[in-house]
Order: C-alpha cells, then structure tokens, then sequence
C-alpha cells in the first residue's frame, strides 16, 4: 500500500516510498504537486454518492456503516468525503508559507480546527488501512480517521484492533492501491465483515482488476464497470514510466491512444454491490468533473488540479 506494498503489480512505476514515512503530509502534497495527481478529485462526488447510498440499504449498525478506505495515505480521500474542500484548497494549504514554518505537532492542531470548521453535516465515519503508519498516525492526528490500521493483508490476517472494526464496514474504497494490493486483501477484509460490504475502486489500466472482481463475485458481489469511461491519475515521471505504462495497457489488451500515450496514467472505476443492488450513475456533477471523450477533464477553475492523492 501507498506504493511501497508486495506484490509485483506495481513494478515499472516510478515508487514514492519516502512521502508516506514523513511524520505529516507537506512532503507527500509538495513531491506530487508536478504530476498534477488528481485522482481522488474524480473519487470525491462517486464516494459521497456511494456512501449516502450505502447508508439507506437495509442493515443498521449503530452509527451507520462505516466506510473503509484501502491505501488511505493521509487520509485524502476522507478529507474529501466528510468536509467542504477541494483538491486544490488542500494542494494550497500543505505548500503555503504557513504550513511550511509549522512543525508537525503545529499542523496537526491546525488541521483539527481546519477541519472541524468544515465538516460536513451528514459525515461518516471512516477507517483508514494503510501499511504506512506515519501516514495513518497524522490522519488520526489529523481527526481524519475514526480509526486507522496499519496491518498488511497481502501478508498476514488482520490484527485483533482491525477484525473487531471489519463488522462495522459497508463501504470499501481505494483510489490507486489496485497496483500492489490483490485479491487476498479483499478476501482478509471480507471474510471479517458483517455482509453486504460494497467495493468501489478505482484501479489504474495498467493492472488487471479480474482476480478482485472473481474473488469479490465468491462473496455475493457483482462487479460492474464502464471502461470506455476513465479517469486521469497523474502524469508520467519519465520516459520509462510512460513506455512500461503503454506496453502494460497493451498487453491487457486496451488501447493507450489519447490516454497513456497522452502522457498520464488513467483509471477505470469499478463498482460492486450485492446482486440485484441497481448501480445508481452518480448525478449532479460540475461539468468540470464529468469525463469526456474517453478523457477526464480537470477540475474547475480552470485548471488541472496540481493536488496529490494516494498510492501514486
């Protein structure tokens, strides 16, 4: 997870390991602001769709399901769905003068009252699994995460702290982690969970999600996917970078033209729900946000997002 994980998925990509060990996020937002990582931009309305949805199907748990963020990083992707910012505003904050003079002490109490201000009325409450435990302690620091864990399933089973959370899971989502996590992560988390658990994933084009998708499919759920349809990660590091991205979306069959071979790594959003669940397409999008032409726009004000986001 947050690209340093098992597995050989992730190999050809460029590796960000240094910026998930730093005790705060400065280094992560400032090493990743060039490549312009958008992606959990495009995840934000999809995840707070698919909470609100989750939140109205049937079971009740005692606060609601919780959601359950694979590679959480930081906690970006909880930022997103529990609080009025964007991409960009968080870009702006972790690579301003202010944050830079604080020390990591400093920015954690000033991230709590950041984002106390803006939480949003009907948050929920959010996990965070991710094996970088600096990253996961700020976000904890941070009032991010309801909880966060830091066990590594493509390894071991879950630790006694994560099973006894797994029963209050709905929701599983990753932005980016599909490269160095597999099937056994979804299977450890699973077999802990209190069913139905729904799955939505944003997986890179260089990857294969077939073996998640099989393994979810032994649990009830049905995996649906329009991948005419994708969304711009970040650009490419380098040279090398692009020709292993190409040659991988190649080998799977899929065509790079005006996507990888445009210079930046794209993703297919995969959702999976019980049988007989209708998938609801998310509605009332800014323009900005809907995909066109195959292509991801950038986010508003006219220009792309140079904010960061996870597993990279």
């Amino acid at each position: 997870m947050s690209g340093s994980g098992s597995g050989g998925a992730g190999c050809g990509k460029s590796r960000f390991d240094d910026i998930y060990v730093q005790p705060d996020p400065r280094a992560y937002f400032t090493r990743l602001a060039p490549l312009e990582y958008e992606i959990p931009h495009h995840a934000q309305p999809v995840f707070r769709q698919l909470a609100a949805e989750r939140a109205e199907y049937g079971d009740v748990r005692p606060g609601g399901p919780a959601v359950l963020d694979l590679c959480c990083s930081y906690g970006i992707n909880a930022a997103l769905l529990n609080h009025e910012v964007t991409l960009a505003e968080l870009y702006e904050r972790y690579t301003s003068d202010t944050a830079r003079r604080m020390s990591p002490e400093e920015l954690a109490a000033w991230d709590r009252e950041f984002y106390t201000e803006r939480r949003r009325p009907h948050a929920v409450r959010v996990y965070g699994l991710d094996i970088a435990a600096p990253a996961v302690r700020y976000a904890r620091q941070a009032g991010l995460l309801d909880a966060g864990f830091t066990d590594d399933l493509e390894r071991v089973p879950p630790g006694p702290e994560l099973r006894g959370a797994l029963p209050e899971v709905g929701l599983i989502t990753l932005t980016g982690g599909g490269s160095y996590i597999t099937e056994r992560t979804f299977a450890a988390l699973l077999d802990g969970a209190r069913h139905p658990v729904w799955v939505s994933a944003f997986v890179l084009r260089t990857v294969s999600y077939d073996p998640v998708v099989r393994r979810l499919a032994a649990y009830g759920l049905l995996t649906t996917a329009d991948t005419s349809r994708t969304y711009p990660q970040r650009k490419f590091t380098d040279e090398r970078e692009q020709r292993y991205a190409v040659e991988a979306v190649r080998a799977l069959g899929r065509d790079p033209s005006g996507r990888e071979e445009a210079g930046r790594f794209h993703c297919v959003l995969y959702d999976s729900r019980p049988g007989g669940v209708a998938q609801v397409p998310v509605t009332g999008l800014p323009a900005a946000l809907q995909p066109a032409g195959g292509r991801g726009e950038g986010p508003p004000h006219g220009r792309r997002s140079r904010a960061p986001g996870n597993n990279v």
